[in-house]
């Protein structure tokens, strides 16, 4: 079943060639796919049931990755330019210091880079190579993140409002304090990531993984999560107003001492989350 599954991601992503997080984004769809086969065998389905359910209800994959630029597209852009006009233009004054061609293809590089408190809206970072880089209280204001690796990156305190991150790598970054106003995060890997005092506003998690991420404490106000991984994910003590799980694996998730509206007991509810000692109001 891993082989038939991987099979799936791989023609699926085919048509896109190679980006930045391809490898770890393609390992963690393939994991969910995994469990949620599972689940579904588990409930008395069939192997070939199971795989057909589970892989239909991806749903826009195809969709999503049709957003990535293609191989060649993207061998074309670095040659011609190196990095997108949006992102050397809006920080060739802070961290770059000129606009020669060598600077611009420095910037698809900005690893280790100190973007704190440096006003980037509407900048686009696709594509690039951004691990470990520091965007702490910066203006992100719709941002957009394809393919980005931001292994560790930190964005304390920035404001990310309408950003758009798919297939993005972001294991370990750092959202605490981070205004997250219909941010969309799409495809995308968050293993030890934290969103401690986050402001969680109509933001959206779909096919992503959100595995052992703490939303303990938090008030998540018209959230969505679609189709994504949320084993161990913990939402303790948390208020969740209008919160959609749709397609999503909740009975691994933690909701101990949560409080929720009618309408998200009752999904939670269907779909066999553990509910004990949940405030309904």
């Amino acid at each position: 079943m891993e082989k038939k599954l991987q099979n799936f991601l791989d023609q699926a992503f085919a048509p896109y060639g190679d980006f930045p997080a391809r490898g770890d984004v393609q390992q963690e769809l393939l994991v969910n796919l995994q469990e949620k086969v599972s689940d579904l065998k588990a409930q008395g389905k069939t192997e070939d049931e199971a795989y057909k359910i589970a892989t239909e209800s991806f749903g826009d994959v195809a969709e999503i990755m049709e957003e990535l630029p293609h191989a060649e597209k993207q061998a074309l852009k670095e040659s011609e330019a190196g990095v997108s006009r949006t992102i050397f233009e809006t920080i060739k004054d802070t961290v770059i210091g000129n606009s020669s061609r060598a600077s611009r293809t420095k910037a698809v590089e900005l690893q280790d880079a100190d973007l704190a408190d440096v006003d980037l809206a509407g900048s686009d970072f696709s594509m690039s190579a951004i691990m470990k880089a520091v965007f702490d209280g910066s203006n992100l204001t719709g941002a957009t993140f394809k393919a980005t690796a931001l292994e560790d990156a930190s964005f304390k305190g920035a404001n990310l409002t309408g950003a758009v991150f798919i297939g993005s790598d972001m294991r370990k970054a750092n959202f605490d304090k981070a205004n997250l106003t219909n941010t969309k995060f799409n495809a995308s890997a968050f293993q030890k990531s934290s969103f401690k005092d986050a402001k969680l506003v109509n933001t959206e998690f779909s096919k992503s993984d959100l595995t052992g991420i703490t939303f303990e404490d938090m008030t998540l106000t018209g959230v969505s999560f679609t189709s994504s991984g949320l084993k161990n994910t913990t939402f303790k003590n948390a208020v969740l107003e209008d919160v959609s799980f749709h397609h999503s694996v909740v009975k691994h998730a933690i909701f101990d001492n949560v409080t929720m509206d009618k309408l998200t007991y009752a999904l939670l509810k269907s779909a066999k989350a553990k509910l004990d000692n949940v405030t309904i109001k």
